[in-house]
């Protein structure tokens, strides 16, 4: 794990690739926080535009990771001129992203038509759970409620048992806010090139969430995929694509799909030559209870030291404060400490422009004299509070 010092935003060192970018995020929770947390990871600017009282889950300000490396400033959209003020930054900025339910920022006076209208060249990123149309757009929800309709929730989990939750991983950020963050790069690409002009990217989780399952749709179009969860080969059906309980409690993960992979692992296990064949499908119910009560004989640790080192493809199953401690992850730098919070580092990683994380979480309107500064706000808006 990289240690970093508690440092200001505008700390010495590398830029990232999109160093120049200028981005407004309207405060909220979830996949839109996200999507510019990513893209001040990136070295964009981004101002995020907090709301007196503030937002959210509760969480305190300092521990709010996905507002690391943005500036704050307060405004109340509610009052007179708030509007104002953000059409003033909206003017100065290549992307805003609002999470708002459809017609909120209409409603607020910082919609898309008005906002293009100041910055024809704007890029206006709308981050929502259902999309800007449709029976459900102004219905309340959550990650769990937008992928379940779209057949991806259906496939997580056993057999036996009701779907499992993927924490929000799978519909706020994979189907969200990374399919936002897709968006507004493509759209500046455009802006940037002979079209000129900004747009406006809708992002629905729904949309996301089913565009992650491609894959799946095409192999249960060619009759490779059961349409009924842990009945696959990549949904825990298959025996040695899964998770098994160690002496200790602990688990290993198993990923032996290929037929030299899965050799190295059965012989690994020691029950090379005590297994029916992988792919005897009908006794494949043998083969998982053989494999489950062999790493049942011995804990994590051991089981570790003995896939070391091979292709087996199996790995131990960490826990979020073990993961940093992983010689791979070490190795990398996958994580950092950045003011005296462990967390994982920008991602992915480039050459020629690398990243690194400038600043910790953004306090609400700790930075409205260094935006108006910055970004050369009008005189008598300076205040913009």
């Amino acid at each position: 794990m990289i240690t970093t010092p508690h440092g200001s935003h505008d700390s010495p060192g590398p830029h990232g690739p999109l160093h120049g970018l200028r981005v407004v995020e309207l405060a909220g929770i979830g996949p839109a926080p996200f999507a510019a947390m990513t893209l001040a990871d990136l070295g964009a600017d981004v101002v995020r535009v907090d709301r007196p009282g503030g937002s959210g889950f509760g969480i305190d300000p300092e521990y709010d990771l996905t507002n690391r490396g943005k500036r704050s400033i307060l405004v109340d959209l509610k009052s007179e001129g708030g509007a104002a003020r953000v059409l003033d930054l909206a003017e100065r900025a290549d992307v805003l992203i609002e999470g708002y339910r459809p017609g909120v920022a209409e409603r607020l006076g910082v919609g898309p038509d008005v906002c293009l209208s100041r910055n024809p060249r704007l890029i206006y990123g709308r981050m929502t759970g259902w999309g800007q149309e449709g029976p459900l757009a102004s219905r309340a929800g959550h990650d769990v409620t937008y992928i379940a309709p779209t057949g991806t929730l259906g496939m997580i989990g056993r057999a036996d048992e009701p779907p499992t939750v993927p924490a929000n991983l799978v519909g706020d950020y994979a189907g969200g806010s990374l399919y936002l963050v897709i968006g507004i790069l493509a759209a500046l690409q455009h802006a940037r090139g002979e079209g000129g002009a900004g747009q406006v990217v809708d992002a629905a989780i729904v949309d996301g969430a089913a565009h992650l399952a491609t894959m799946i749709h095409g192999m249960v179009a060619a009759g490779g995929w059961a349409d009924r969860r842990g009945s696959n080969l990549l949904d825990g059906g298959c025996p040695f694509y899964g998770c098994y309980e160690t002496a200790d409690g602990g688990h290993m993960a198993v990923g032996a799909l290929e037929q030299r992979f899965y050799d190295d692992f059965i012989r690994l296990l020691g029950l090379d030559g005590e297994v029916p064949p992988r792919r005897d499908v009908e006794r494949w119910d043998e083969l998982r209870d053989a494999v489950a009560a062999r790493f049942r004989t011995r804990t994590r640790a051991e089981w570790t030291a003995v896939f070391e080192g091979s292709d087996a493809c199996v790995a131990p199953v960490l826990s979020l404060t073990e993961a940093p401690t992983h010689p791979q992850l070490a190795a990398r730098g996958t994580f950092v400490d950045h003011g005296g919070i462990t967390q994982p580092a920008p991602a992915p990683r480039f050459s020629a422009t690398p990243t690194t994380l400038r600043g910790g979480p953004a306090l609400p309107g700790a930075h409205t004299d260094e935006v108006a500064r910055d970004w050369g706000l009008p005189a008598d808006r300076d205040a913009l509070s």
